[in-house]
């Protein structure tokens, strides 16, 4: 028996028709052979295909979403970085140079390092790193040791490689390296022995004024004390360019007081700094 069907008339102005048909093609709605704007009408009044403009997004949204697309690809979670980029293109608003960007990222394999390197890392398996630096220039490592660690606003792969002819590191820190997870290029397993920690060396730190009480330890710290009232704080440094971006906030309320390496070093980026000003 034949279903019954209500009648509805819609007065529509010239040409509405002829567009009401071609979103009915476009969305494969027919009656028989032909494109049907009697059935776009059910569909969309059973709630099948959405109406309206495309949500738009302002600039913190776009970079919200980019940072999170970001977090995703670092965490090895691919698919749902894939699904945020999806929506982005699909139904964003968004203006045609970011669009392009958009398009060209999601067209592009996004490899989900993190897993593979947790999965190395939790049975302590060296493997060689290929990367690809800010430059665009290929690097090759042998990695004996790594972690993931948190860096500012990001994660970070930290290694002890064989490699120390393209370091600018202090000579006791030669060996480490700090790498983007998105610019690892592949990562395969090799033989040989797990070394089990970074080199490290030991900085103090003079902390006054209000960063004396201020001050959150981190995990690295080995001694704190207050002497004085300046607080004198002594870390375990794997990476002195983390170290140093860290003081540099800090402002004249925190001082390298040693080693001289590093303190020297410092002093050289702060001239350097003072340079470009006068």
């Amino acid at each position: 028996m034949a279903r019954k069907k209500e009648t509805l008339t819609l007065s529509v102005p010239p040409g509405t028709k002829e567009k009401l048909e071609a979103i009915a093609e476009r969305l494969n709605i027919r009656w028989g052979s032909n494109p049907s704007p009697s059935g776009l009408v059910a569909a969309i009044a059973q709630q099948e295909f959405e109406v309206g403009q495309p949500f738009k997004l302002n600039a913190s949204q776009v970079k919200a979403l980019h940072q999170g697309v970001r977090d995703l690809i670092d965490a090895g979670h691919i698919e749902e970085a894939k699904s945020v980029l999806t929506l982005l293109i699909d139904k964003g608003e968004i203006e045609a140079p970011l669009r392009q960007s958009l398009i060209q990222q999601i067209s592009q394999p996004l490899e989900g390092w993190r897993i593979q390197v947790d999965a190395y890392i939790a049975q302590q398996q060296p493997f060689h790193l290929l990367y690809q630096n800010s430059q665009g220039h290929p690097l090759e490592y042998t990695v004996r040791y790594a972690e993931v660690i948190f860096y500012e606003k990001r994660y970070y792969l930290q290694i002890w490689c064989d490699e120390t002819e393209d370091s600018d590191d202090l000579p006791e820190l030669s060996h480490n390296r700090c790498f983007r997870l998105d610019r690892i290029q592949g990562i395969f397993p090799i033989s040989g022995e797990w070394r089990g920690s970074f080199d490290t060396i030991q900085v103090q730190l003079h902390l006054k004024g209000w960063l004396v009480r201020a001050y959150e330890p981190k995990e690295d710290d080995i001694h704190d004390e207050i002497l004085a009232n300046v607080r004198q704080v002594t870390r375990n440094v794997v990476n002195p360019f983390w170290l140093i971006r860290e003081v540099r906030r800090y402002g004249p309320e925190c001082v390298i007081a040693s080693p001289d390496a590093v303190r020297d070093r410092f002093r050289q980026e702060l001239l350097a700094m003072v340079e470009q000003y006068t």
